[in-house]
């Protein structure tokens, strides 16, 4: 099981975002998993950096009103099932979908969401482009370090409802490519609705979350074919 002193910061996440103890409890075994399963998809497996780097670092988009009304959240690419297990944990009553299209990382991610309990969680192992359960559907589409931002919100686009948003976990501001991704969301129906500094832990910096509205319908050429968002941008 994690360190006492992972498990006392878990504690602490938990009064700082007002959630129930049985969160914290979840989040204990999540951090298990990443420590123990062979599977797990990440370099930060240590509990007392992993509560930090991955669990403190997800439930940042608390913050955001639209992340805690919403009843359906898509984490898009979602890996080691970040940041989208931190948050279906802090919010039971939002239906969570993980997309991941690599076979190794969905085996750890079913493996995971059942022995965290966490039954709002369903994992959908194929690629983004061709995923299609809720179409236009989702209030908030969730995306932590899968690549370039118009690649991220041509991803998230096609998924997103009127007034849904995408939220994009970066780094370091870099004004070429922000730019960039204002002419793609363009395109695409979205609009900048801000761009968040977080300090998740102590510490921290350069930490941003974008949050982009879908303010127009998508057009109906996306999403493109797979593989076509990355060799082709937009912006």
């Amino acid at each position: 099981m994690p360190t006492d002193s992972a498990r006392s910061r878990l504690a602490a996440l938990a009064r700082q975002h007002d959630l129930d103890k049985a969160v914290a409890d979840r989040l204990s075994i999540f951090l298990e998993a990443l420590r123990s399963d062979p599977l797990a998809p990440t370099s930060v497996t240590d509990p007392d950096a992993a509560v930090d780097a991955h669990v403190a670092d997800s439930l940042a988009a608390l913050d955001l009103a639209a992340v805690r009304a919403a009843g359906t959240l898509v984490d898009i690419g979602s890996g080691a099932g970040l940041p989208g297990i931190p948050l279906a944990a802090a919010l039971p009553r939002a239906k969570t979908t993980l997309v991941e299209s690599d076979f190794h990382k969905c085996t750890f991610l079913e493996a995971t969401a059942r022995r965290t309990g966490l039954e709002n969680v369903e994992i959908a192992c194929t690629r983004v482009e061709g995923w299609t359960a809720t179409e236009g559907g989702v209030d908030v589409a969730l995306a932590r370090a899968i690549g370039p931002q118009s690649v991220v919100l041509e991803y998230a686009a096609p998924l997103l409802r009127a007034g849904g948003v995408l939220v994009d976990w970066r780094g370091t501001r870099v004004a070429e490519e922000e730019a960039s991704s204002l002419r793609a969301a363009a395109e695409l129906g979205l609009e900048l609705r801000e761009i968040r500094s977080v300090e998740p832990f102590a510490g921290a910096r350069d930490h941003h979350l974008h949050v982009f509205e879908k303010v127009r319908p998508t057009p109906d050429r996306f999403p493109r074919r797979a593989g076509a968002a990355r060799k082709r941008p937009l912006g």
